[in-house]
């Protein structure tokens, strides 16, 4: 009799042996045997199969991190931050290398220093850039912004040479070699200087430009999130690795050269934005008469500035423009700069300035 909750009495058995013998079990046979091997082996192969494609997309879609990068350039440091699975320090150092190569009067085999050398060159494409865009600020400027300055910036110590200040002859003589409209690029992409002894110097622009070169390398890569430094001159693009908005400092005017404390006066935050600051409370002497002398020397007079501007920080939509309009608003002074501005609604800019002896704020940063 069949008893449901006994599988051992549900085993069928033959009629004629179903009182005397043993349940018959069927052995397994060489053709059942792969499919006990199958689900042996495939099976932790197929999970683990599984669990690698698992851990494979989950890497996949997480995000990349961020890189940190540094080092020494144009008399300066360079520091980078930006999101790549990728360290490209080699390659920023070899664009930056380029930009040194063109531009660099520290370099003596540069193209500039050739240029200024006086033999006949014909100049690259980071030259060429740079060059026709210190044409463009110098006439948007009427000539506050001048490639051609460097005789009176050497003249007054903050060169390569170094001595007594200079008499108003000397200073009349050496105006006589400055003047942006008396150098031109031929079609032939040579520089043609109307006077042997003019030379030149994009000191105030190559930070910049160096900072929009290795943005450019980092756009060519993809990379969505990095903010480029040379020298405070600034490039962001994206979040920072908080996953914010970037934001960048700006120093408050110290009349100490020497010293260490860098307390600020704001801090702006950017948005696919370029900054460069320009100002004559870091690199200015006083003479022994107690005469201060500011590295900032407009090219019109031949002397250094006098006026209450003491910082003038510019927001571009890239890095060499900023430069080049920061450095030209600190030899036009406050009122001169607004009136610049008035004409440049891509620009955006925060002037810390003196009024009797207090720090005071123009701003047009929203």
């Amino acid at each position: 009799m069949n008893d449901p909750l006994n599988p051992i009495h549900n085993i069928q058995m033959p009629e004629e042996a179903q009182d005397d013998k043993e349940p018959q079990f069927k052995p397994l046979t060489r053709q059942d045997a792969p499919k006990s091997q199958w689900r042996r082996w495939h099976i932790p192969v197929l999970l683990l199969f599984i669990i690698g494609t698992i851990l494979i997309i989950t890497r996949k879609n997480a995000p990349a991190p961020y890189q940190h990068n540094e080092g020494a350039v144009f008399g300066t440091f360079y520091h980078l931050s930006y999101q790549s699975s990728e360290d490209l320090q080699d390659e920023v150092e070899a664009a930056l290398k380029g930009v040194d190569q063109s531009l660099s009067m520290f370099n003596q085999q540069s193209i500039i220093s050739r240029v200024n050398q006086g033999e006949d060159v014909e100049v690259d494409s980071l030259f060429k850039r740079v060059f026709l865009l210190s044409r463009q600020v110098s006439e948007a400027t009427g000539g506050a912004f001048d490639i051609t300055v460097a005789p009176l910036v050497n003249a007054w110590g903050f060169g390569f040479k170094n001595g007594s200040l200079p008499d108003s002859a000397a200073v009349d003589s050496l105006r006589a070699l400055v003047g942006w409209q008396r150098v031109t690029l031929t079609p032939e992409n040579r520089i043609h200087k109307e006077d042997a002894g003019i030379i030149l110097d994009c000191s105030a622009v190559a930070k910049g430009f160096g900072v929009d070169i290795v943005a450019d390398l980092l756009r060519s890569k993809g990379i969505e999130n990095f903010m480029v430094e040379i020298g405070g001159e600034v490039v962001v693009k994206g979040k920072n690795p908080k996953g914010e908005a970037w934001r960048i400092g700006v120093n408050k005017p110290d009349d100490d050269p020497t010293s260490s404390n860098r307390e600020l006066e704001t801090v702006l935050t950017l948005d696919n934005q370029a900054l460069a600051t320009s100002g004559n409370y870091r690199n200015f002497y006083v003479t022994d008469e107690g005469r201060r002398v500011a590295h900032t020397i407009d090219p019109h007079t031949g002397y250094p500035v006098q006026h209450s501007l003491l910082s003038a920080t510019v927001l571009a939509p890239n890095c060499a423009t900023a430069d080049a309009f920061a450095t030209a608003f600190m030899v036009l002074g406050i009122d001169r700069a607004k009136e610049v501005l008035a004409h440049h609604p891509e620009l955006e800019v925060y002037f810390i300035y003196d009024s009797l002896g207090e720090h005071r704020i123009f701003s047009t940063i929203e």
